[in-house]
């Protein structure tokens, strides 16, 4: 009785509940992102080595936890018939994480190395993928309910966080493990050094992430209004969704660009470099540590600024570390290998955590409330077509290469010596790595059409990690070096063409809404509050507008996000008056930017702003509105603009931005903006 209890859906969740669900999800999280560390990484790969796999088996051993995962499409007939998403996880999730116990024993009941424990290996895996494609099935559908969409972006930052300390230690001790294994036990076989760590894991932290899902209620799923759609109309759905399509396609493309290259680096260290198992795996411990520290950035700019720009800056900047792949030999292991497979290693971290972070959680944010389950499924099967696909285009392309170079060299020749420098020596895995980054470069682009609500442009995004440089190194400019970066025109790195340079350079933080709130909060306080507000708005404004070096054509965006910014800023201060604050906010916008910038176009922003501020806050966006349009037509005229432009510019942006409300309230916007007339 107690464990049908376990398994009962709830109607409804109290915030006790939510908060106790998310303390148990990250707990689920450390321990299967904790095994997972050797069973998604270098270590299995190599497991695969001693076992007797070539490349393409190795291949083979990558695609399929991903190959497997079309099986969702018949999962979601059985989400939606039994409509208990935690058992279906809970019981497939304990099933495979239970396989990885005879897997870590091939070499005690087959011969190694040898055929047929590859391919025990290969079918055990084949096995466990498709228990794993039920499980997402059923998980996703039942964290999209579970998680408040506000805090998305926070939650699975801190989540993964966490998760990949974890990760971090279990990868290190285990790889630790097989080297010490194979220096005091060179006689025999090499794959038992493997056997332990897979089966101690397994046994402890396996078989903990199920266990900690039955800590956590699921909310019943919603109900179906009127005449109930059939399996296959459900899974149209997503396909028919002319936004959706876009991610759909983006997903399945990076997958595949994105695993023609990641799957073959720890064999690419381990083969082509000579390194011990110990040092691959140091890497990618280096590359965890600095995704926990990154995800701490990523994570709120989510929230703010959305996924699809976080996503557009950290996708780039991966392509610029798997490119930087491609020079470290030349043509073989040289002096600046290891530092630069330091960088690159640090620069993987940084921009996997913001692409691990945004392509799950894109698709939790534009699937619809209550039929996330086939839109989920249909991207995830997208992007796992896509990213078993990779290995084995990788396997067999990285086997064909092996035999064939491409090389440029300079050669100098005078009357005493010469001497050969080599440029370019592409060889075996760096061909994968050059196709890798130009597939890559082209799925960018299909970003372009995605549309996400409340999403920021990628200059935006660019705009806020590069401005903490500035802010960081001005108090300290007198050290040689620094006053360098304080004064580095960082808009010139973006017409460099090579892709993520501009990321890597600026990739710190982001800074608008905190200037402004921190400016707003010191004038807001006090007597002749509307004075100060307005003086500090256009100051902050100013000066940031200055510093940010602002590309043409983005006024509009600045002033509406600076606006905005400052709602959220005095959101926490009682018995505000909104609508007089937006007045003040709109006219030290206004002022800021007038000298510099489209004056319709930053007095369009600046009004679409302080409407979505007072919207997303509470405020009454009605008389917010009226005093907006009110106050930037002053704020322009003081300026020395004309009425007419001005008025019909902040008019056309109020009413844009009230066609999005409810009838009522779009009709009290419009009776508002009237009375001005």
């Amino acid at each position: 009785m107690q464990l049908r209890a376990t398994f009962k859906t709830r109607p409804t969740l109290s915030e006790a509940e939510v908060a106790s669900s998310l303390r148990w999800m990250v707990r689920e999280a450390v321990s299967s992102i904790g095994y997972g560390s050797i069973t998604t990484s270098g270590f299995l790969a190599a497991y695969a080595l001693a076992l007797g796999a070539n490349n393409f088996q190795v291949g083979v051993l990558a695609a399929l936890p991903f190959l497997t995962q079309p099986l969702q499409i018949p999962s979601i007939f059985l989400v939606e018939k039994f409509r208990n998403r935690k058992f279906i996880s809970f019981a497939s999730w304990l099933a495979a994480q239970i396989i990885w116990i005879p897997v870590a024993l091939i070499p005690v009941y087959i011969g190694v190395p040898g055929a047929p424990a590859v391919s025990a290996l290969l079918g055990l895996v084949a096995l466990r993928g498709v228990f794993s494609a039920v499980t997402n099935t059923a998980w996703n559908s039942w964290i999209r309910d579970l998680i408040p969409q506000s805090i998305l972006g926070s939650f699975f930052a801190r989540r993964l966080a966490m998760a990949n300390l974890v990760a971090m230690i279990f990868g290190l001790a285990a790889a630790l493990f097989v080297d010490f294994w194979l220096g005091r036990n060179g006689g025999g076989p090499e794959a038992l050094a493997y056997t332990f760590p897979l089966l101690i894991g397994a046994m402890t932290l396996g078989l903990a992430t199920p266990m900690f899902m039955l800590f956590m209620p699921e909310p019943e799923m919603p109900r179906h209004v009127g005449t109930r759609e059939s399996l296959l109309t459900s899974l149209k759905a997503p396909f028919t969704d002319s936004n959706y399509k876009h991610l759909i396609r983006f997903h399945f493309l990076w997958g595949l660009a994105l695993n023609l290259a990641t799957p073959f680096f720890a064999i690419y260290m381990l083969q082509r470099l000579g390194l011990p198992l110990s040092a691959v795996i140091g890497f990618s411990i280096l590359a965890q540590g600095v995704n926990v520290l990154f995800m701490r950035v990523w994570g709120p700019l989510v929230d703010r600024l959305g996924a699809k720009p976080v996503l557009s800056v950290s996708a780039s900047l991966y392509l610029l570390a798997i490119m930087g792949w491609i020079f470290t030999t030349m043509p073989e292991r040289y002096f600046l290998t290891i530092p630069l497979l330091v960088f690159l290693h640090f620069l993987m971290g940084a921009a996997s955590a913001g692409v691990t972070l945004t392509t799950g959680m894109i698709g939790l944010k534009l699937a619809p409330q209550g039929g996330a389950t086939a839109y989920i499924a249909a991207a995830s099967l997208a992007a796992n077509l896509g990213a078993g696909l990779g290995p084995l285009l990788g396997g067999q392309f990285a086997d064909f290469f092996s035999v064939r170079e491409l090389g440029l060299q300079f050669t100098w020749v005078d009357p005493s010596n010469a001497f050969d420098l080599t440029a370019i020596s592409l060889t075996g895995f760096d061909f994968l790595f050059g196709l890798s980054v130009v597939l890559g470069l082209l799925t960018l682009n299909l970003l372009t059409a995605l549309k996400e609500e409340g999403e920021l442009s990628r200059e935006m995004v660019l705009e806020s990690l590069h401005a903490p440089v500035r802010e960081i190194s001005r108090p300290l400019s007198s050290v040689p070096g620094l006053s360098f970066l304080t004064h580095f025109p960082y808009g010139y790195l973006r017409r460099v063409p090579l892709p993520g340079l501009d990321v890597a350079v600026g990739v710190t933080a982001y800074q608008l809404a905190d200037i402004t709130r921190t400016a707003i909060h010191g004038a807001i306080a006090g007597r002749r509050a509307s004075m100060r507000v307005a003086e500090a708005m256009e100051r902050t404004v100013s000066e940031a507008w200055d510093k940010l070096e602002i590309s043409d054509g983005m006024e509009a965006e600045f002033a509406s996000h600076a606006v905005r910014g400052a709602f959220h800023s005095t959101d926490d201060i009682p018995d505000r008056d909104a609508s007089l604050l937006a007045g003040q906010y709109v006219s030290g916008a206004v002022k800021a930017m007038s000298g510099s910038a489209d004056i319709a176009d930053t007095v369009s922003g600046a009004v679409q702003g302080a409407m979505e501020g007072a919207i997303e806050t509470g405020g009454d966006v009605a008389s917010v509105a009226a005093r907006a349009v009110t106050a930037a037509t002053a704020a322009a005229r003081e300026s020395g603009f004309s009425d007419e432009d001005v008025v019909s510019a902040a008019m056309e942006s109020a009413l844009s931005v009230a066609e999005s409300l409810e009838p009522e309230e779009t009709l009290r916007v419009r009776e508002a903006l009237e009375s001005l007339d």
